[in-house]
């Protein structure tokens, strides 16, 4: 019989930096992790060097066994991990798991999802909140059960969207508000404090998170500047809105990752896409109802630069359109 909280057996699961903090805490904590899922090692950049993942990287630096298998429904794998005895397991930022595996554990499977469930199920929930423009957001953990991201709620805590938030500022933020969330949840799962609560809310009230894709970072010119704004915030730093320059026939990609909003009011005898520059130090860009000014972007094959780096090297900018 389990004396302690401390005495849980944890099977973790999780591959990028956002599931790093959470399993740091918990080692530091003294929480019993006796195993570490997380994504096969795999090659990449140039030279295809073995890239491994961040909750890889952390598990190998604390002595913690790490699994990594190709398929997650491997028998020999199923067999280590049932062999484990684990009493809870967690899973953060993985992939789909087969009901074997989420259901092997005592007390079942929690998923931290970065946002106040039922809103925002899916891939992409820190990029599609501020896309959306939202002013409130957060964490959600709950309960895995056979559908994606519909599982009874455990806990939930709330954080603020700043203005200036971007989605790498606004997945730090939840990164440190999961990290309390999960131990918590760890906490009132061995203590039985909690009241599960059923995902009930009307499906077409609902926001989605789908998986960010090229088209969705395409900025759209004739949209109002907040919108436009919301978009480049959202994707920034990763991975980034992106916009073609016209130049006398040529086409050249950007990304933008930083925009201000210059002038909210419609701009008469201009159209969506037209260039307002001094050539020097300013670029702005008629939008839909406005002007908005390019603080930051990234020329296709160079590195990422302020518009007046890129207005010192660019003389042609008068002759230009974003398209």
């Amino acid at each position: 019989m389990m004396e302690s909280v401390k005495d849980m057996r944890i099977l973790y699961m999780g591959t990028p930096d956002f599931a790093v903090l959470p399993l740091k805490c918990l080692v530091e904590g003294g929480y019993n992790v006796v195993g570490v899922i997380t994504a096969p090692d795999k090659p990449a950049g140039r030279g295809l060097k073995v890239h491994e993942s961040a909750v890889k990287k952390y598990a190998a630096e604390q002595g913690l066994r790490i699994y990594q298998p190709e398929k997650l429904k491997n028998q020999s794998f199923l067999k280590e991990i049932k062999d484990l005895a684990p009493d809870i397991g967690i899973v953060i930022a993985f992939r789909m798991l087969p009901e074997i595996l989420w259901s092997m554990p005592k007390y079942g499977t929690f998923n931290l999802h970065a946002s106040l469930l039922p809103q925002y199920r899916g891939a992409a929930p820190i990029n599609w909140a501020i896309i959306n423009g939202e002013k409130t957001t957060g964490v959600t953990t709950f309960m895995l059960n056979s559908e994606i991201d519909k599982g009874d709620i455990i806990l939930q805590k709330e954080v603020a969207v700043a203005y200036e938030d971007t989605a790498g500022t606004l997945h730090d933020k939840l990164m440190f508000l999961g990290a309390d969330a999960v131990l918590k949840t760890v906490d009132a799962i061995f203590s039985d404090t909690y009241k599960a609560r059923v995902q009930n809310f009307p499906e077409d009230e609902l926001k989605t998170a789908p998986k960010i894709f090229k088209e969705t970072c395409k900025i759209n010119w004739n949209q109002d500047t907040e919108s436009i704004r919301n978009l480049v915030r959202g994707l920034s730093p990763y991975p980034g809105a992106w916009t073609e320059l016209e130049v006398k026939g040529t086409i050249v990609q950007f990304k933008v990752f930083e925009v201000a909003v210059h002038r909210s009011d419609e701009i008469s005898g201009k159209n969506p896409g037209d260039i307002i520059s001094d050539e020097k130090k300013e670029l702005h860009v008629v939008c839909g109802g406005g002007i908005l000014a390019i603080n930051k972007l990234q020329p296709a094959g160079k590195r990422r630069m302020s518009a007046e780096e890129f207005l010192r090297g660019f003389k042609n900018i008068g002759n230009s359109k974003f398209v």
